[in-house]
């Protein structure tokens, strides 16, 4: 009867297209990219399609009415389990709210609605020689509600920081209906509390965030993407910090290891050299009169710290088809087990060759395959590990390793997250990372934030 009385509450109110309540239809919208055993869930009492932050407040105040969950979805393409409804409730999908408002040249911003895709966005601010940094791998697809949720970032972010950096104002939504601003359309702002670094990676517990202006920066006059071979690990790590100490920032230094490089090859071939333990793809940018000399240098400290197979980009097609084969990973990685898991962990530079070593200790142990590629300019690694799901032996043995690469990273200085989010898959190792005072500041803020506990409730702690 609830579920009833709810769907009817919200056909009043929505288009009747807008309101999905089939159970084919609920449950296609219940998942998302996450995909572990352990993310037992209802399906959605109903899927909600808004088209306005008027209409976001409506379904806020029914939720209120009856008491149900509301769990806001871009794309679904976390893998934390982020957007699953834990015990029913209302997914708010946003996919029709999708639209750049404003891009303004002079003050450099940009004013979107939250289900603007990354990708999207990169092109028409490009048009106007702007530039928008962060870019999550599956940008193509993701949302800019769902990087503000997750925070998210990307290989950019060793220069360019994450999408935190880019968030000058936010429209938000709070859990009783009313819209908050949270910053000014202004650089700076020491107007007060930062309210936006609150609800930025709160995914979706804290408030419901409907439009959002970004900063933008000047796009670089040019850039180029060199790819660079190592017969070990330390050598590949190591030459990070020797770019560094030349006064040479490059937008982005990523890494693949052996594993991920033949089975992107095996897959989807383009040329990658097999034979060696590791491949660094470094990308640099600046003006056209820079380049050529960064290039020179880098090149330099990659000869003289046993790199081999150099190679770097000479058109824009030659520097996609390098970051097209590191980003086909996940995807390769799928054609090896019925089933894939991928991690975020991430740990202070120094430390980042003990934690490769250490990850592929732990899968060869519990006799794993681990692929492994990352942004070690900002030492994050993600294991992408294949495996059955329905082979309760080896997920089982999954869980065990999952548990000790945790167990690593802490003992390495890092932490568990450094841009996927908690969600589901890993609150329940969170209090390894933050003490427990700070974790009961955090639960009394969503109290204060969300009294009833409507919004994504379940997630994080």
């Amino acid at each position: 009867m609830l579920t009833s009385n709810l769907i009817k509450d919200l056909n009043k109110t929505l288009p009747k297209s807008n309101v999905l309540s089939g159970i084919e239809e609920r449950y296609v919208y219940s998942v998302d990219a996450s995909n572990s055993n352990d993310l037992k869930h209802q399906n959605a009492d109903a899927v909600v399609f808004v088209e306005s932050i008027e209409q976001v407040q409506q379904v806020v105040k029914i939720a209120n009415k009856h008491l149900t969950p509301i769990i806001c979805r871009g794309a679904g393409t976390n893998t934390v389990g982020a957007c699953v409804p834990i015990h029913g409730g209302i997914v708010l999908n946003f996919s029709k709210m999708n639209k750049i408002l404003e891009i303004n040249p002079e003050n450099m911003t940009v004013r979107v609605q939250p289900g603007v895709v990354v990708g999207d966005l990169h092109r028409e601010v490009e048009k106007i020689g702007l530039f928008y940094p962060p870019d999550p791998s599956n940008l193509k697809v993701s949302t800019i509600g769902g990087s503000i949720a997750q925070n998210s970032a990307g290989a950019r972010c060793f220069k360019y920081g994450a999408t935190k950096d880019y968030v000058l104002d936010m429209l938000v939504v709070t859990a009783d209906g009313k819209l908050i601003r949270t910053g000014s359309n202004t650089i700076k702002n020491a107007t007060g509390y930062n309210l936006g670094s609150i609800f930025i990676g709160s995914e979706g517990t804290l408030g419901i965030v409907v439009e959002a202006t970004l900063k933008l920066i000047p796009k670089p006059q040019a850039s180029m993407v060199i790819m660079a071979y190592f017969d070990n690990i330390e050598d590949s790590i190591s030459v990070v910090n020797k770019i560094i100490k030349k006064q040479i920032s490059p937008a982005t230094i990523d890494f693949m290891d052996n594993n991920a490089i033949r089975t992107v090859e095996m897959f989807y071939p383009t040329g990658l050299m097999t034979d060696k333990t590791s491949a660094l793809i470094i990308e640099i940018d600046g003006f056209k009169s820079d380049i050529e000399e960064q290039r020179n240098t880098i090149m330099q400290i990659l000869n003289d710290n046993n790199a081999s197979g150099i190679q770097y980009s000479k058109t824009p097609e030659q520097a996609e088809q390098i970051w097209s084969a590191r980003r086909s990973s996940m995807a390769a990685c799928t054609k090896l087990r019925p089933n894939v898991t991928t991690d975020d962990v991430i740990v202070p530079r120094n430390n980042l060759a003990k934690l490769v070593k250490g990850i592929n200790e732990i899968c060869a142990r519990h006799n794993l395959i681990v692929c492994m590629v990352g942004h070690v300019g900002d030492g994050s690694i993600h294991p992408q590990i294949p495996i059955d799901y329905n082979d309760k032996d080896e997920y089982r043995r999954y869980k065990i390793a999952k548990s000790e690469i945790y167990h690593l990273t802490v003992k390495l200085g890092g932490t568990i997250s450094g841009e996927h989010g908690i969600g589901l898959e890993k609150k329940a190792y969170i209090s390894q990372v933050v003490e427990g005072g700070a974790l009961d500041y955090m639960r009394q803020i969503k109290k204060v934030f969300d009294p009833k506990n409507i919004l994504n409730p379940y997630k994080i702690f």
